[in-house]
C-alpha cells in the first residue's frame, strides 16, 4: 500500500495546498525558510501517527487569518484538513477480490480524510456493492422461491434482511448471515476499512533535525516523563537504543547491574555505529561510549538526581571523547535517527511513511550526499520518504521528478506543486544550484540548445544528418548544441532552467512521453518558444511514436538483432512482434520481457551504438522514406534557430 497524493486545507499556514502527487519511494519538498514545509509534514503525520498523542486542535491549528470564517461555520460541521489517497498493491487487490469477488474495486485507490470537529478518519472506497452481493449469494444452494427473494438485494444490508427472511434457510445461508452480522454496522464499507484498509495502512513517522539523543539524562526524571508521556523525540531515540539492548530504565536503579547494562548498551551502540558507517563517509574513527555517573556537584535539576546516564562520542584518531550532543551534529543525527528508526521498524508490522524535516541541515555537502544514499539505499526500498530541504545538495540532480516546490503566497497561504516553473527565485535556488553543479560536470549548453531524452537520440540525429548530407540534402544545423539529459522526467526542469538564462531552447520528445503536458504548460507560460516543442509523431504519421519509429521497421530490427546477437537464440522477425502497437521499441520491450532476453530488459542504446559503429556499411540500407522523414524533422528544427 502506497500514499499516492494528498491535499491539505485549513491547517496553520496552509489554506489549500492543492492536491500534490507523492512518489512511491522518495519525495523532496523544496522551499525557502518559513514557506510551510514543516507544516505540510506535520499535517500528513496526523493521518496515522506512530505516536497517538498527535491530534488536531481547531483553535491552535486552524489558520489564524481565517478565525472569523471558522466561527461562522455551523456547529458540528466537519472541517477537512488532510485528504490523502492510498493505492493498494496487486496482492492486496487480489486478496480482496478472492474474498468479495473479482472487480469489486472499481479502483485500487481509496481516500482517507481527517479533520476538525469529528473523531477518527473517513475512509472511502470506489466499489461495486451489487457485484459483492452477487459474489456472496452465488454459492448458496437455494430453492427457486428463496433465490427470488435474494435476487432483489443490491446492497449488503438488503442481502442480510433477505437472508433473515428466508424460511428453512440452508446452513450456508445462515452462515453467510452470521458473517455479515459480524461486520461493523453490517456495512461493506466498514468491512473493507476494518479488514483491509486500516490494519494495513502505513504508520507515519515524523523526525526533525533537532530530534537528537541527549548526551546526559537523569534516569529517575526520564522514568517520570516516560510514564507521563512527555518524552522528546531525541529521548525516545535513547529509549529505542535501550530497548534494542534489552535494557529498561528501571534496571539502572539497581547499582549492582550497571556494568552489565553498559556493556549491553555499548554492544548495541556498536551495531548502530556500524550501520551509520555504511553511509557516513566523513570520519570512520568514531565510537559511542556510555557511562553511569553520580550527579555533579551543584548540578541543576533534573541532573541533580542519580543515577545519571551519559552518552559520549570518542574520536579514536585524537583519543578524546566529548558528550554526545556536543559532537558534530551530522554524526549525532545519523546515530539518533537510526537508533530511533531501527527499533521502530522492528516493532511495526506495516511499512512506514517517514517524514524527515530538514534532515542533514548541519551536514557538509558531501555528508548530505551520504544522507541521500542512506535514504535511497536503506530507507526507500521498504518505506516511503518525504523530506524537506532548502539545500542544493539534498536535491538529487538525476531525480528531479521527486521535487515538489513549497511556496507561501500572500493571502492564499502555502502551496505545493510538482511544476517547478511555478517556483519563485528563492524557492528555485537549490534546484538551480543542483542543476548548475550537474551541468558543469556533465553538460554542454549553447545559445541554441536542443534537449534530447537520451544519448541514443543524439546518435540517430548525427547518423541521419550524415546520410542526408551525403545525398546533397540538409541535415541538422551544427549550431544546435544537442544535450541528452538522461530521461524524459528531466525535460520540463531543463526547459525551465535553460529558458531562465534566456537561451533558445527546443525539445525533441517522444510522443508517448508523460512530460509532454508539463512542457506544453511551459510553452504557454512563455518559457519555451511557440514552436519549440517538437514531437516525433509529427513525422511518422502515428499519434504514438519514439525516435526509433523514424526508421523502417525491418531496418531497426536488423540493428536490434545485430546488437543482441549473443543473447538472441534466433533473429527477431516481424511476426514475433505485436504489430498492433505503433511503437517498435515497445514491441521489442514486450518480446524481451516475454522471452526473458537480456533478463527481460531492452537497452535502447545498444542498437544506436551498433549503428554508430557500423554506419559506413549501414547508411546505404536506410530507405528513402526514412530519409524523407528525417529531412522534414531537420527542416522543422533548423527553422527554430535564433
Amino acid at each position: 500500500m502506497k500514499l499516492t497524493n494528498a491535499q491539505i486545507t485549513k491547517y496553520r499556514s496552509v489554506e489549500d495546498s492543492q492536491r500534490f502527487d507523492i512518489e512511491p519511494d522518495v519525495t523532496a519538498l523544496v522551499g525557502k525558510n518559513e514557506s510551510g514545509k514543516t507544516t505540510i509534514l506535520q499535517a500528513l503525520y496526523r493521518l496515522n501517527p506512530v505516536e497517538e498523542s498527535a491530534q488536531l486542535d481547531e483553535v491552535i491549528d486552524f489558520p489564524a487569518r481565517l478565525t472569523r470564517e471558522r466561527r461562522r461555520l455551523p456547529e458540528g460541521e466537519r472541517i477537512p484538513v488532510v485528504t490523502a489517497t492510498f493505492r493498494l498493491d496487486e496482492d492486496e487487490v487480489a486478496e480482496i477480490e478472492d474474498d468479495l469477488g473479482k472487480g469489486v474495486l472499481r479502483s485500487p485507490e481509496f481516500t482517507v480524510t481527517i479533520g476538525y470537529r469529528a473523531a477518527g478518519r473517513t475512509i472511502a472506497f470506489d466499489k461495486d456493492e451489487a457485484l459483492v452481493v452477487e459474489h456472496l449469494r452465488s454459492p448458496l444452494d437455494l430453492s427457486a422461491t428463496q433465490a427470488d427473494i435474494l435476487n432483489g438485494a443490491d446492497t449488503v444490508k438488503d442481502l442480510l434482511e433477505a437472508l433473515d427472511s428466508l424460511e428453512d434457510a440452508p446452513a450456508a445461508a445462515r452462515e453467510l448471515a452470521n458473517r455479515i452480522r459480524g461486520w461493523r454496522d453490517h456495512s461493506l464499507d466498514c468491512y473493507l476499512i476494518d479488514e483491509y484498509a486500516w490494519p494495513r495502512m502505513p504508520k507515519f513517522v515524523y523526525f526533525a533535525d533537532y530530534d537528537i539523543m541527549p548526551g546526559k539524562v537523569s534516569i529517575p526524571d526520564l522514568i517520570r516523563r516516560r510514564d507521563g508521556n512527555t518524552l522528546k523525540r531525541g529521548e525516545q531515540a535513547l529509549l529505542s537504543l535501550l530497548k534494542m539492548a534489552n535494557v529498561s530504565l528501571d534496571d539502572f536503579l539497581h547499582t549492582d547491574r550497571h556494568e552489565r547494562l553498559i556493556r549491553e548498551l555499548e554492544n548495541t551502540g556498536n551495531v548502530i555505529s556500524d550501520e551509520v558507517f555504511d553511509y557516513w563517509s566523513q570520519n570512520q574513527e568514531l565510537a559511542v561510549e556510555l557511562e553511569v555517573l553520580p550527579p555533579e556537584e551543584g548540578a541543576q535539576p533534573p541532573l541533580n538526581e542519580a543515577p545519571i546516564l551519559q552518552v559520549r562520542v570518542k574520536n579514536l584518531r585524537h583519543r578524546a571523547s566529548v558528550p554526545f550532543d556536543d559532537r558534530s551534529r551530522g554524526f549525532v543525527w545519523f546515530f539518533s535517527f537510526l537508533a530511533f528508526f531501527d527499533e521502530l521498524e522492528e516493532a511495526e508490522d506495516n511499512n512506514l511513511v517517514l517524514l524527515l524535516d530538514e534532515p542533514g541541515l548541519s551536514l557538509h555537502g558531501r555528508a548530505q550526499e551520504d544522507l541521500l544514499r542512506l535514504i535511497d539505499e536503506r530507507l526507500a526500498p521498504d518505506h516511503q520518504i518525504l523530506y524537506t530541504t532548502h539545500s542544493p545538495f539534498m536535491v538529487s540532480s538525476d531525480q528531479f521528478h521527486r521535487v515538489r516546490t513549497v511556496i507561501d503566497q500572500d493571502k492564499v497561504g502555502t502551496k505545493v506543486s510538482g511544476e517547478i516553473f511555478k517556483a519563485d527565485e528563492d524557492t528555485a535556488f537549490p534546484l538551480l544550484t543542483a542543476m548548475g553543479i550537474e551541468m558543469t560536470q556533465t553538460l554542454f549548453i549553447g545559445e541554441d540548445t536542443l534537449l534530447l531524452e537520451g544519448p541514443s537520440d543524439l546518435i540517430y540525429l548525427d547518423v541521419l544528418t550524415d546520410l542526408l548530407e551525403s545525398q546533397g540534402s540538409t541535415g541538422l544545423d551544427p549550431r544546435w548544441v544537442k544535450t541528452p539529459i538522461g530521461g524524459a522526467g528531466k525535460l520540463s526542469t531543463f526547459v525551465t532552467l535553460l529558458g531562465a538564462n534566456k537561451l533558445n531552447v527546443a525539445v525533441l520528445i517522444d510522443s508517448s512521453t508523460k512530460d509532454v503536458g508539463a512542457i506544453h504548460r511551459l510553452r504557454d507560460n512563455g518559457q519555451l518558444s511557440k514552436n519549440g516543442l517538437v514531437q516525433v509523431s509529427e513525422f511518422t504519421g502515428s499519434a504514438d511514436a519514439d525516435i526509433e519509429d523514424l526508421f523502417d521497421q525491418s531496418f531497426y530490427l536488423e540493428l536490434v538483432n545485430a546488437s543482441y546477437s549473443q543473447q538472441l537464440p534466433q533473429p527477431i522477425t516481424t511476426p514475433d512482434l505485436n504489430v498492433r502497437d505503433p511503437r517498435i521499441v515497445r514491441q521489442i520491450e514486450a518480446f524481451f520481457k516475454k522471452n526473458g532476453i537480456a533478463n527481460g530488459k531492452f537497452n535502447h542504446y545498444k542498437p544506436a551504438a551498433y549503428l554508430l559503429r557500423e554506419q559506413a556499411t549501414l547508411l546505404s540500407k536506410i530507405d528513402p522514406a526514412t530519409a524523407s522523414r528525417a529531412e522534414q524533422l531537420f527542416s522543422r528544427l533548423n527553422a527554430l534557430l535564433s
